[in-house]
């Protein structure tokens, strides 16, 4: 049980690596994507980066991921060696899952989150973006099997797997 409580960890791990990949491969068409649609609502493509707006991968959009993936990786070497990995996994997994519950929840509320930081700025002009239409291009720039294929599995990989592996963890 110990066994396939790693192999779910890995699938996990590779799920998280599966985000800067996409990003890197991706992000720089949805961001042109991204900037025209803003040009053909006459704003300026600059408040993308003003408001730290992306979609590459940059930043926390690759050490975040990476760094549970590690981690992860790590957990299902302890659990294979039979050194402290089931005591670790039952302190970690779960917050593993937690950080995807927050992905999950990131991306349903994407666009409400855009729509009042642009209101919190009380610039006049971002609040005349229509958001909606701002994140549809960039979404609809990346393929099919991304979004939302891909994003889907990656959910269900990483949650599912969770649970699992703790059930697994907790019956062997």
């Amino acid at each position: 049980m110990i066994t396939l409580a790693a192999v779910l960890q890995i699938l996990i791990a590779l799920a998280f690596v599966s985000i800067p990949l996409v990003r890197a491969r991706y992000g720089a068409g949805a961001l042109a994507a991204t900037e025209a649609e803003l040009d053909r609502q006459n704003i300026p493509r600059s408040v993308l980066a003003e408001n730290n707006i992306r979609f590459d991968a940059s930043g926390h959009e690759t050490w975040a991921p990476l760094s549970i993936a590690v981690l992860v990786t790590a957990l299902a070497v302890l659990n294979l060696t039979g050194s402290w990995g089931e005591t670790l996994s039952w302190v970690l997994q779960p917050l593993v899952l937690l950080v995807n519950l927050f992905i999950l929840y990131s991306n349903l509320t994407a666009e409400r989150s855009v729509r009042a930081h642009f209101a919190k700025t009380g610039d006049p002009v971002l609040q005349r973006i229509d958001v909606k239409a701002m994140l549809g291009a960039a979404e609809r720039a990346f393929p099919s099997w991304v979004l939302p294929g891909l994003q889907n599995l990656r959910h269900v990989i990483v949650m599912g797997g969770s649970v699992a592996a703790l059930v697994l963890l907790a019956i062997s």
